[in-house]
């Protein structure tokens, strides 16, 4: 007797069970037990299997015939996003790149987070796995020798970013996190184990720093025959790069205009916007001081948003109401970041803010920022997904985020913020408007520094006039901002995504107005918009011509 509603999802099902078995990390992520001990195998060896596996699993999923609308959907996105990893895989790109978001130092540090402590056993685990950290950043630094050896390096920025961040985790970090875990000192082989781990986050920070960082390459673009790929991956799409940049410098144009007009409401007509910047942020009304002040107001402002939308714009399931908030573990990217919850919601959504070290905030530019994390951004968007068993196969719940569709639409739940008079405050409008200005500010950056566009002063961008675009017409504060420009050039394609997302999202909402006219029901569609899960922008407006 089958336990699925077709060839498809069982298919998918068994994708997902093997993955945790290849990944002990990504089974944790998922909630799935029987491997918090362990961590990932980072070799090429061990990445061959997870490819050959993958190829398998498109050939089986290609000779299935879908039962109805729902399971062709599962199969398209299950074949689509699988295809797309293993053309990363075979040309070698997924190997040998990395950024301050996805890489193995930064993957093992924040999967302690989503551990539990509560038991011996659960401690245990958490020293297995600290344990096991030089052997995981062994197998990682196999594979970039291997690579180093065909002639194909990141680039030398990376690699001595990447040695900052082990530096800090290996100068107390696993220490702390230790001490979080056993404030009393009950366990010691706990704090032994965080020790090993620290002496093993500065070895590789050296590795980094004096042997990777010097046989790297210079050039931090990687071109357009390697960009294109990239871009596809993460948003799904056949994109005009060139077209699509020179629409991404329009629009930061119009955004850029509209702060101006935000900063008169603030009486600071003729400033520049980094003064208008300086400004709000030196302002007492929106101040915040301690970082646990900070995650109470993040609390209750997420808890406001959903008694604002739910039953009006959205149907929010009760099960998935609640999204925490928490800091997130230092060394960590500048940017906050949300991670969804486990299958079997025992551990909720949780939305991440690095405080860079500071004990004052100033809200003017979280609160956009926290729609898009938070409700009605990602946490409504992921844990809809979560939920949906009956609609979407275990692969599209779990792990069928496409950037392009899940940045696309947090940036989109900003907009429809903005769009219901959220930010009226002009302080808060200019934070909102610096969070728009700063993905438009991606589109220009990200492909014109990788494909060698121009800048504005007709020189090639790089990474200083990058930052200083961010710096002076996206708002960013100089050590984010710096931040930024080290993600975008070891993460190609990925920065786009939020833009070419949004401007997709809000393009099939008009086109579903004029199509249905009077009858749209904006919170039909937005229910209707999540619960088809997640799938690339193209198939995605694909789908929705559907809706009715």
């Amino acid at each position: 007797m089958t336990t699925h509603r077709s060839p498809i999802f069982q298919l998918s099902d068994e994708y997902i069970i093997a993955s945790a078995g290849f990944s002990p990390m990504g089974a944790t992520a998922l909630g799935i037990p029987g491997s918090e001990h362990l961590l990932d195998d980072f070799s090429i060896a061990h990445a061959t299997k997870v490819a050959n596996y993958t190829r398998d699993v498109i050939a089986r999923a290609q000779a299935m015939s879908p039962i109805d609308d729902v399971d062709r959907i599962a199969k398209g996105v299950l074949v689509d996003r699988l295809q797309s990893s293993l053309l990363l895989f075979e040309s070698e790109e997924a190997l040998f790149r990395f950024n301050p978001f996805g890489n193995p130092i930064t993957s093992i540090r924040s999967i302690f987070t989503l551990m539990n402590s509560a038991t011996a056993e659960d401690i245990a685990n958490i020293t297995a796995r600290l344990n096991g950290i030089g052997a995981a950043f062994e197998s990682w630094k196999s594979t970039l020798d291997a690579m180093y050896a065909k002639g194909k390096t990141a680039a030398r920025r990376q690699a001595l970013v990447i040695a900052d961040q082990a530096e800090v985790h290996g100068k107390g970090g696993y220490a702390e996190m230790a001490r979080e875990f056993d404030p009393t000192g009950k366990y010691p082989e706990l704090h032994k184990a965080a020790a090993n781990a620290q002496k093993e986050s500065l070895s590789i920070a050296a590795w980094m720093r004096d042997v990777h960082a010097p046989r790297s390459v210079e050039v931090d673009g990687v071109g357009v025959e390697a960009y294109a790929p990239w871009a596809k991956h993460f948003t799904g799409s056949d994109l005009d790069l060139r077209a699509t940049y020179e629409w991404g410098v329009q629009d930061l144009q119009q955004i850029n205009d509209r702060m101006y007009k935000a900063a008169e409401k603030l009486g600071l007509k003729g400033k520049s916007l980094k003064e208008v910047a300086d400004y709000c942020e030196d302002a007492e009304l929106h101040r915040i001081d301690g970082a646990e002040n900070l995650l109470k107001k993040l609390l209750e402002f997420t808890e406001a948003a959903v008694a604002k939308l739910d039953g009006v714009y959205f149907d929010i399931d009760p099960r998935i109401k609640f999204c925490d908030a928490k800091l997130a573990p230092e060394g960590s990217a500048a940017a906050p970041y949300y991670m969804p919850p486990s299958e079997d919601l025992s551990r909720p959504g949780t939305t991440w803010y690095p405080t860079l070290g500071h004990d004052r905030f100033n809200f003017w530019h979280i609160a956009s920022t926290w729609y898009h994390e938070a409700v009605p951004g990602h946490h409504l968007q992921c844990a809809t997904a979560t939920i949906e068993s009956d609609r979407l196969s275990r692969f599209q719940r779990t792990e069928a985020w496409i950037s392009g569709y899940g940045e696309g639409w947090a940036l989109y739940a900003e907009r429809f913020m903005d769009e219901l008079g959220a930010f009226d405050d002009p302080a808060i409008e200019l934070g909102y408007l610096s969070g728009q200005a700063l993905r438009a500010a991606r589109i220009v950056i990200d492909i014109g520094m990788h494909c060698g566009y121009e800048d504005f002063d007709g020189k090639v961008w790089n990474a200083t006039s990058g930052y200083e675009l961010l710096v002076n017409r996206a708002l960013l504060a100089p050590d984010f901002a710096q931040s930024e420009i080290e993600r975008y050039l070891g993460w190609p394609g990925q920065a786009i995504s939020y833009k070419v997302g949004e401007r997709k999202w809000m393009k099939v909402r008009e086109d579903t107005k004029v199509r249905l006219g009077s009858s749209f029901d904006i919170k039909a569609w937005h229910n209707y918009a999540l619960k088809i899960g997640p799938m690339g922008l193209d198939m995605f407006e694909f789908e929705m011509a559907a809706f009715q």
